[in-house]
């Protein structure tokens, strides 16, 4: 079996250390990998994972450029990257360009350390020009171990994304919303063919009925793999995709398939 693993996180030599010991310190969870890239790609070689999607996140304005250059400059070897823009940025839009001419996939948004609902309007010129630049959105979903606050990444929310942007590829990542999967069964799973669902280090948190009942529901073809790392081993992912009753072809769909498949539906 291939695997692509679309959730993944690295950082530069320089702050990896420092970054991973802070979320760890404040989620308590042992991270899986040390966070540099050659950690990431050591992780990916004992699973077996080919390709995967790494996902920086800018927490302040002026983060945005920095990251992006680098992503650009790392993605290689079976690495791909979204890039990042801050809600907040004044060049948002404009960077939003940027991203598409460097190259990178997507763009990733995390709400808990951006500070926005992905519903609000402040974000709709940005969506617009990710639907003309044709880059898709991956967003972190529901409750997160390493924030503080509200959450405010919810199910309520893409739903009003989806329905205002239909063009828009959107991905809610850890299966629509960590500990809110009964609110994505009921307002998201099955209603919009432009949300897909990762997998992201929900091993730990759902039950495999839920997780099952949502794939069934939404559909194989809309389900990526993704394993958080270095916030979760790959392997725990893996494993719970194995243990459900699907056949070789939807796990195919869901462990490479489908990646493949949202990353040309831009080209």
């Amino acid at each position: 079996m291939r695997y692509f693993d679309f959730h993944t996180h690295a950082f530069t030599d320089q702050i990896a250390k420092r970054a991973i010991s802070g979320v760890a310190d404040t989620s308590g969870i042992i991270p899986a990998t040390d966070g540099t890239l050659k950690g990431l790609r050591d992780i990916m070689e004992e699973n077996g994972i080919d390709r995967a999607m790494l996902l920086p996140i800018a927490t302040k304005p002026s983060q945005q450029h920095t990251i992006n250059n680098w992503a650009s400059e790392i993605m290689r070897g079976g690495l791909f990257c979204c890039g990042t823009v801050h809600p907040d940025a004044e060049d948002a839009v404009k960077e939003i360009e940027r991203i598409c001419s460097l190259g990178l996939c997507g763009v990733k948004f995390h709400s808990e350390y951006q500070f926005f609902a992905p519903h609000e309007e402040k974000m709709f010129p940005i969506y617009e020009k990710m639907v003309e630049k044709g880059l898709f959105a991956i967003f972190h979903a529901g409750w997160d171990p390493y924030a503080r606050g509200d959450t405010l990444a919810v199910p309520e929310s893409f739903a009003v994304v989806a329905e205002k942007f239909p063009r828009l590829r959107i991905v809610a990542a850890h299966m629509g919303g960590i500990y809110l999967w009964d609110k994505v069964e009921e307002l998201l799973a099955g209603r919009y063919r432009n949300i897909w669902f990762d997998t992201g280090v929900v091993a730990r948190y759902i039950s495999d009925e839920q997780l099952l009942r949502i794939i069934r529901k939404h559909g194989t073809d809309r389900i990526l793999f993704g394993s958080d790392c270095p916030w979760d081993d790959p392997a725990h992912e893996i494993a719970m995709i194995n243990r459900l009753p699907l056949t070789e072809n939807e796990r195919e769909a869901i462990f490479f398939r489908n990646a493949e498949e949202i990353l040309t539906a831009g080209a």
